[in-house]
């Protein structure tokens, strides 16, 4: 967090651009940087608060805020009505958490450990719940897959929110079933461990101030989108899908690297896994019923989108029933990462 700190010099510089109007890629730029230290105060704070709540209601803040950063973004950007983006920066987060996030760990933790173990029972519910969570985001794309993308959101807008809301409360039903049973899935049994380092009035304080830049800085993210990719030629696909999950998640992702590189890759996996659900079952449902307060956005997804987010998964439930893995199979998870930002950034 201390290192994180130099970077906080950017919120300022991006406010005195936005009033002089600088250029749309300086702004972006600007932006991207300034979430990245505000997104890992955010996450700070919300586990400082838990230690002082109790381990439950401590999981249960983890679980609504663990991704905080990615739904103040989307919440703009559907202002703006850039739903491409939206969708892709989403299921850009699974892919980034499960091949980047968790290969970045498992690689780097390999490095110094020869041999990476973990428990296979603790991440099975979350890694089950996603693949529940892969079906349930496909069938909307399977049923409308030969209707003209211009027609979906208007002649199924219901559908969507249907498919929302079913996905939201399996979502708010294995959180209780998970504090009984799987207390590790929201970091339950983590939070006993955590030492308090801010008082609670300081950390509701750092909340409150980090989430009201994040959105600042979000807007000014989101405004500059358009005009740079524009200007400087990039799809809003490779930035919604690999640009925009690194800046929200830079925090979270060193934090899942050191606890790796302590041979606590469990927690590395809880980290990858866990907010890949959040997304999947709170962040995208969410998002689709923001949209009905300005312009309705579908919850159909992109073949591309959909065939990135079931492999990652895919993936996700292998590496969970192995029980054991090495570097090497981190980096196969980074190669494919790679690839698949490669092609994002060339074909868009």
């Amino acid at each position: 967090m201390k290192y994180l700190k130099i970077l906080l010099i950017s919120i300022p510089f991006s406010i005195i651009g936005y009033i002089m109007k600088w250029n749309s890629t300086a702004m972006f730029i600007l932006a991207c940087v300034a979430i990245v230290p505000l997104a890992g105060y955010l996450g700070a704070a919300t586990e400082e608060i838990a230690v002082f709540t109790g381990p439950k209601v401590g999981g249960f803040l983890n679980a609504t805020f663990g991704n905080a950063t990615e739904l103040i973004i989307s919440f703009f950007a559907i202002k703006e009505g850039l739903f491409d983006v939206v969708k892709a920066s989403l299921a850009g987060s699974v892919l980034g958490n499960i091949l980047l996030v968790l290969g970045c760990s498992i690689f780097v933790g390999g490095l110094k450990h020869k041999e990476l173990k973990y428990d296979t029972q603790q991440g099975a519910f979350t890694a089950t719940m996603l693949l529940f969570a892969v079906v349930g985001l496909s069938l909307p794309a399977i049923f409308t897959w030969n209707e003209p993308a211009s027609m979906i959101t208007t002649k199924h807008e219901s559908f969507s929110v249907i498919v929302s809301a079913i996905l939201l409360v399996i979502y708010v039903i294995g959180m209780i079933y998970s504090f009984k049973t799987h207390k590790d899935l929201y970091g339950v049994d983590h939070a006993k461990d955590i030492e308090a380092k801010w008082s609670l009035p300081v950390s509701i304080t750092i909340l409150a101030v980090a989430t009201i830049f994040i959105a600042i800085e979000s807007e000014l993210l989101v405004k500059s989108i358009e005009p740079m990719t524009k200007s400087a030629g990039i799809s809003e696909m490779f930035i919604g899908v690999i640009l925009i999950p690194i800046v929200g998640n830079a925090a979270e992702h060193s934090t899942a690297v050191i606890m790796a590189i302590k041979n606590k890759l469990d927690i590395s996996i809880e980290i990858a896994v866990g907010s890949s659900l959040q997304i999947a079952l709170f962040a995208i449902p969410i998002s689709v019923l923001f949209s009905l307060f300005f312009s309705p956005m579908s919850i159909i997804f992109k073949p591309v989108e959909l065939f990135l987010f079931g492999a990652s998964v895919f993936i996700a439930n292998q590496i969970v029933k192995a029980g054991k893995t090495n570097w090497m199979e981190g980096l196969k998870l980074m190669s494919v990462y790679l690839i698949a930002a490669v092609g994002f950034f060339i074909v868009g």
